[in-house]
Formats: C-alpha cells, structure tokens, sequence
C-alpha cells in the first residue's frame, strides 16, 4: 500500500510543483494567458505562500511529489474570505480520492487561519476539478472577486465555511 501525505511547501519544491502545474493545464488544453501557467509567481511558489494568511501544501506519495494545493488572502477579496489556489495533481495520483483530501485540507487550513469563505477561480477545460469542486460544496458566481490577474479563468465559485 502507498503512504500518502501532505506536508507544507520548502523552496526545494518549487521547480517540482512548478512542473506539475504546468502539465497538467497543458495536458488539458489550458496552458493559456491569464492563468498560472504564465504567472511568474508559479516557479516561486515557496516564496509566494510565505505571505500571512496564506499556505501551501505538497502531496506525496512515498515521498514523491504528485501535487499540491494552498489558500492564499487574495488582493481585493472580501474580510474573511480567501482563494483556494493551484490545486494540481499529476496523472498517476488522480482517482484516489487525493483531489478531495487536499480541498478538505485547505477547508481545514482556512478554518484555522480564521477565514469564513472559500473563493475559487478555474476554467471549464478542467472539468473533472470543476465536478469536484461542485461535490465538495462551491457555488457559482456570476463574476470573479478580488484581483487575482487570472483573466483567463472565466468560472469563479465561492463556498462558505
């Protein structure tokens, strides 16, 4: 059986994670402008989630790094709320039910950091995410809150905690 586990990022993770995330929108045809896979800020991740308010988590599976996911206090969004971000998992890692357990971890993350909403922004080429977002509670908005600079990313969801 495999051990699974999530730990916080280190800089060693960055061009690892960075990787990742850029195949897996590649993978689904949303390598575009406007979204992560062109945010400079994706080779730094480390740096990125050192922000207050925010964190990252790296998931492994016997010790290899297979995905990741964090919260980040979004510029512009409402008191109390903030972004669940790059939650990206490789191929091999999919259909476990990983996807999940890294969204209930940021619900749990958020929770402690005292936040009372989840904000999300995606596209519809990751639909599978999209399904799951769906299962663990996120609605849809009709616009995007705050100003991630993700202009490619045309579905935004929300959830309370």
């Amino acid at each position: 059986m495999s051990h699974i586990n999530t730990r916080p990022i280190t800089a060693a993770d960055n061009a690892t994670i960075a990787a990742i995330i850029r195949a897996v929108l590649t993978e689904f045809g949303a390598n575009k402008p406007g979204t992560v896979y062109y945010d400079p800020t994706t080779d730094d991740l480390f740096s990125l989630f050192s922000a207050q308010g925010s964190a990252y988590s790296i998931l492994e599976i016997d010790g290899k790094v297979v995905g990741g996911s964090g919260i980040y206090p979004t510029h512009g969004l409402p008191d109390g709320c903030c972004e669940i971000v790059k939650l990206y998992i490789s191929p091999e890692a999919r259909n476990k039910s990983l996807g999940k357990m890294l969204i209930n971890e940021c619900f749990a993350i958020a929770r402690e950091k005292g936040y009372r909403q989840v904000y999300l922004e995606t596209l519809p080429e990751l639909s599978n995410a999209v399904k799951l977002y769906e299962k663990c509670g996120f609605t849809y908005l009709s616009k995007p809150l705050g100003n991630s600079g993700h202009f490619g990313c045309d579905l935004w969801m929300i959830k309370d905690l």
